[in-house]
């Protein structure tokens, strides 16, 4: 059996995949203490909250990512994708960055002197984040909150940015993730979406198709998706990237 490239979707001892051959690495995982927040019952990884599909597939949280290096999806550096949106102003007002891992792309947009708030499940990859924002002088929030639950905040954005996690749920998920961005956008505002796409060789783990993000952000649910275009996302072990979408949608 050849060795995967990484942390491999299906395989219980990897939490990403690239392909779907796999051979365990030994003791990467076995055995390893996950952290555990505080009031969260003993040999709960989860938080006490619900895992994802990709949690119970894996059998691992989003948070065990980040304990043996870099995630497969963190570069050390913003997606170069938010960086040109950025370049070219499509970043105003205040700015939720669902799913932030550990900052790159917040932080990223607020070096421009934007608002902005990055929320994950991880508290590793958000323990870097802030150590990133101290060492650099940006001036940026980070949060533990499920993206189940964004309305927990409390607050609303003119802009929300999901870099990668929209095609991490699954079918029965994406309508409560859905509804729970609607929460947290102001009216008019923007969401950006950039997802792998099921559209070229090399996709990513979870391709998706230009119906599937259609079908959940439609205007009876209060979305107008204003344009779907191609683009690339960028991994650890990719590349030149897997085939992506960026989707620029208006909350109605």
């Amino acid at each position: 059996m050849a060795l995967c490239r990484g942390r491999t979707l299906g395989c219980p001892e990897h939490s990403w995949a690239f392909a779907d051959r796999c051979q365990p690495l030994s003791g990467r995982t076995k055995g390893m203490k996950l952290s555990e927040p505080s009031g969260t019952p003993a040999g709960d990884p989860f938080g006490g909250r619900r895992p994802t599909s990709h949690e119970r597939m894996t059998g691992l949280p989003w948070d065990a990512s980040y304990h043996d290096g870099p995630a497969p999806w963190d570069l050390g550096r913003p997606q170069p994708a938010i960086v040109r949106l950025a370049s070219e102003g499509g970043f105003a007002g205040t700015v939720l960055d669902a799913g932030c891992g550990t900052g790159e792309n917040a932080l990223h947009v607020a070096s421009l002197g934007l608002s902005v708030l990055g929320v994950d499940v991880a508290e590793t990859a958000l323990a870097l984040a802030r150590a990133k924002a101290d060492d650099r002088g940006i001036k940026v929030e980070f949060a533990a909150v499920d993206a189940f639950e964004l309305e927990s905040l409390g607050r609303t954005f003119a802009m929300v940015l999901d870099c990668g996690l929209f095609h991490s749920f699954d079918g029965d998920e994406r309508p409560r993730y859905v509804a729970s961005l609607g929460s947290v956008i102001e009216q008019g505002g923007t969401l950006y979406v950039l997802c792998f796409s099921d559209d070229g060789p090399e996709t990513g783990p979870h391709p998706i198709s230009q119906d599937e993000l259609r079908a959940v952000f439609n205007p009876s649910k209060g979305w107008d998706v204003a344009t779907i275009e191609p683009d690339r996302v960028e991994t650890r072990y990719h590349d030149n990237g897997a085939p992506a979408w960026f989707a620029t949608i208006k909350r109605i």
